[in-house]
């Protein structure tokens, strides 16, 4: 009986192997044997996640012919693979990608690390940062005080609380975008509500716009939904969107919906203005594409005289094309689980109908703190602690990066909790496997592409400052240096963490 879950096919993983650039070798350097970089190549992959565990891979024949190599150097990767631990095989069943015993599986998003691990690893992986106290404490006994009415009911409300609902509704007119309660449903955080939304119209095999880069873990929840990501380059550095590419991509491949941040996208905190905005919107429009525009970011701008421009649904005020979602989770606190989404009054209750086969509703102690936050002015008080403690760890993390690694490049932006790095010809998923060997965890670009894009990147949040930042960015360097020994034959560093 075969032990694998999955397939990949020799052309995919071809592409994912090609997109995997290391810095040109200098004079007198060595590189490693066919087989031996193509080994390494696909133990990164699986390391990264970007090809599963208990994965199929092609047969060696199919695979050489799609990297243009020998059978021999295929046959002689998998039996350094098999060696390693990262590949089984049985005859008749093929061959699948595996772990080697002991080793923890890789994570295929950006989850955060368990709290045990937190003294041995910085973490850069999970842009979030604690709560705003004494804030979280406050809404939580707000809430307390307001829970005995509903504890007297089942305690399910698919579409959310109905004084949270006009609450959010009042937040968005007083934005100037007149809503009322029937075009807002609450959800268990943003990834609940694009979760939802996906099902709703993506279906299995439907085409879905993204931006490219993007974040890393909606990228995977529409890959596990069966969506077929269609990417659409981001304008260079800090300009937003480019909308030639984005008319061409919605008039030519129709996607059903479209997802974008236009508020400090995650990962590069680019800021499209309103001019970009109201003809993305127009062009959804004409396409036919549902245009879900996610504002998590929206309150975080940092620097002093950001203007921002007006909501994505401000140009498209009755909800007809655009569906926002919004959320407590990066502006106030992660572990405050509530989103929503706003939306055309028939798309709420499909979306509240469909809701009944999934988790029937988001939980009410939450929900009646959000609404404790928003009705008091805690919620503005604790977003500008929130503001405040970002800004502060974004400065000294450039100054940190700038000290330790000066080739790395970037673009600072003036809000959001994600700085977005160009890793100075290196390898970010090498980076990234090197940054665990001595105790920092980052992300690499690829997690933020599509099949293998952005891998001379590495995204750094906003999360440490002080001295952890000073440790972070050392660390980093110390990651780089690996990187580098390894390109120039120095091989393989100790798998341990600097203390």
């Amino acid at each position: 009986m075969a032990q694998w879950t999955s397939a990949v096919g020799a052309a995919q993983l071809a592409r994912l192997l090609n997109s995997q650039q290391d810095r040109p070798a200098g004079p007198g350097t060595r590189r490693p044997p066919a087989y031996r970089a193509l080994a390494d190549g696909i133990r990164l992959l699986v390391l990264e996640g970007r090809v599963p565990v208990a994965a199929r891979l092609p047969a060696e024949r199919e695979l050489a012919l799609a990297l243009s190599v020998s059978r021999t150097t295929v046959a002689a990767a998998y039996e350094a693979l098999r060696a390693e631990g990262f590949l089984e095989s049985r005859r008749g069943a093929g061959s699948w990608t595996a772990v080697p015993a002991g080793n923890p599986l890789p994570a295929r998003g950006l989850e955060p690390l368990p709290p045990e691990a937190l003294g041995s690893l910085i973490d850069l992986g999970c842009a979030a940062l604690p709560a705003p106290e004494p804030w979280l404490t406050r809404a939580v006994q707000g809430a307390l005080e307001e829970l005995p009415p509903y504890a007297h009911t089942h305690g399910d409300y698919p579409a959310g609380l109905p004084v949270l609902r006009a609450m959010i509704a009042e937040r968005y007119t007083a934005r100037g975008i007149p809503t009322m309660p029937e075009q807002i449903m609450v959800t268990t955080g943003a990834m609940g509500a694009i979760d939802a939304i996906c099902h709703l119209f993506g279906g299995r095999g439907e085409r879905i716009a993204v931006e490219s880069p993007s974040y890393a873990n909606i990228l995977q929840l529409m890959r596990e939904a069966g969506a077929r990501l269609v990417p659409v380059a981001m304008a260079e550095g800090l300009k937003g969107w480019d909308m030639d590419r984005w008319r061409q991509v919605l008039r030519e491949a129709a996607p059903r919906i479209a997802y974008v941040v236009a508020d400090f996208h995650n990962p590069t905190g680019a800021l499209a203005d309103e001019d970009q905005r109201r003809r993305l919107v127009d062009a959804a429009r004409s396409a036919g594409t549902v245009l879900v525009a996610d504002e998590t970011m929206s309150e975080l701008w940092l620097d002093e005289g950001v203007e921002m421009p007006r909501p994505v649904c401000g140009f498209d005020p009755a909800g007809s094309t655009v569906v926002t979602v919004g959320s407590a989770s990066k502006a106030f606190w992660a572990g405050m689980r509530i989103g929503w989404v706003r939306a055309a009054p028939d798309v709420i209750r499909s979306l509240v109908a469909a809701r009944a086969y999934a988790d029937l509703g988001t939980p009410v102690v939450e929900q009646l703190a959000v609404n404790w936050l928003f009705g008091t002015g805690g919620w503005e008080q604790a977003v500008e602690l929130r503001r405040a403690q970002a800004r502060q760890n974004r400065d000294d993390l450039l100054t940190a990066v700038r000290r330790e690694l000066p080739g790395w490049e970037f673009e600072v932006p003036r809000g959001g909790l994600t700085l977005w790095v160009r890793a100075g010809g290196l390898s970010g998923s090498r980076l990234a496997e090197a940054g665990e060997r001595v105790g920092v965890r980052v992300p690499s670009g690829p997690r933020f592409g599509v099949d293998g894009a952005f891998e001379g990147y590495v995204r750094l949040p906003f999360t440490v400052g002080g001295a952890v930042a000073d440790e972070a960015a050392a660390r980093l360097a110390a990651a780089a240096r690996l990187v580098e020994a390894g390109a120039s034959g120095g091989g393989e560093a100790p798998r341990t963490f600097v203390a």
